[in-house]
């Protein structure tokens, strides 16, 4: 992640206090991996890092190296291991999507991913986890307070800052367009609470899919029935969900919608992941078909080359907010501000209160 990395630094030597250090907190070239013939490897430190603060950006998904989920997570470990070992004052991995995340259900005969890689973490010497919206709430619990800090920032701000200022624009817009005209669907009925999140953000309408599943068989849905107050014909619908994957469910929902008429249908997610080739399939084909007009995302999972490959494909940056963030935990200072409810119409009216 050194590029996204570097965005970070570039954003954070902005803020008072921290321009005339940048070139003491600009660590892009650090670390590196000393690979053995055998596949094993070691990670080194170029130097002295006694005593600092050490944020490590890292993504176990797709990444600007291309090195493979299980490679990205060894490399990991190894590296909180050296920085340990090298005296670092506390070490705060940043980790925007954590690919695990999914993988947070506790059943009989099942590892469960994700306290495997935060308890790895922890007992290398992690002293503090910060990442975007995790998979569900009950996931935070699967750190030790005692041990480790964690911090599951909500990225849906971006998201909804981000439709503000391309797409509203005006407080008139809100009042008078979008709020009669627009309308927000879940994927599914778990997904409820984060569509109703972007819903009341812009006072708009609600709109719920309701998946039937055929479990004896992975990723199938059978049938999806739409629940919604309000017909949605000729509205602006935006299918609003966490992460995007294979997008067979965006898929099905979407043809689902289009016999309803609505005026346009976009898709709205925080965290890329894309999984080839059926990502590309599903949203192709959508787009090809008609039924598909825009996917916005964050750039919490890597976005490099894919505008060319996925038409309609708009990418928000992430590195202004992680900036924000890093400056709140080096500072010891309050990170309420970056986890204010978003209101549609109080930020168009006052941005300055979520630009702080």
């Amino acid at each position: 992640m050194k590029q996204y990395a570097q965005r970070v630094a570039e954003h954070l030597a902005k803020f008072p206090g921290f321009a005339e250090k940048y070139e003491d907190f600009s660590g892009i070239d650090l670390l590196y991996a000393d690979c053995f013939a055998d596949g094993e490897m070691e990670v080194v430190l170029k130097e002295s890092i006694r005593g600092k603060d050490i944020i490590v950006f890292t993504s176990s998904a797709r990444n600007e190296a291309g090195i493979s989920v299980e490679e990205a997570k060894i490399e990991l470990y190894h590296t909180i291991d050296a920085l340990k070992r090298s005296q670092a004052a506390r070490i705060i991995v940043f980790e925007p999507f954590i690919s695990c995340s999914r993988s947070d259900r506790s059943l009989r005969r099942s590892s469960v991913g994700l306290w495997v890689h935060v308890k790895t973490l922890a007992s290398l010497g992690t002293q503090h986890i910060v990442t975007y919206q995790l998979h569900s709430d009950k996931s935070r619990s699967m750190v030790d307070p005692t041990i480790c800090d964690f911090d599951d920032i909500p990225a849906l701000t971006l998201l909804k800052r981000y439709l503000c200022d391309t797409y509203i624009q005006s407080s008139d817009k809100l009042e008078n367009e979008v709020r009669s005209q627009w309308a927000f669907c879940s994927v599914d009925a778990g997904g409820e609470k984060l569509t109703r999140n972007f819903a009341d953000a812009f006072g708009a309408p609600l709109v719920i899919a309701h998946k039937q599943r055929d479990h004896s068989r992975a990723n199938t849905v059978n049938s999806i029935n739409i629940l919604t107050a309000e017909p949605i014909e000729d509205k602006v619908l935006w299918v609003v969900d966490d992460m995007l994957d294979t997008a067979g469910s965006v898929e099905k929902l979407i043809r689902a919608l289009a016999p309803l008429n609505p005026r346009e249908i976009n898709i709205v997610a925080v965290h890329a992941l894309f999984s080839p080739p059926k990502a590309y399939e599903n949203l192709t084909g959508l787009v090809r078909d008609g039924l598909l007009k825009r996917i916005i995302v964050t750039d919490t999972v890597c976005c490099a080359g894919l505008r060319e490959q996925i038409p309609g494909l708009e990418v928000v940056s992430s590195a202004g907010l992680s900036a924000q963030i890093i400056r709140t935990i080096v500072t010891n200072t309050s990170m309420s501000k970056l986890l204010r409810p978003f209101n549609a119409s109080d930020y168009l009216n006052t941005p300055s209160l979520f630009n702080q």
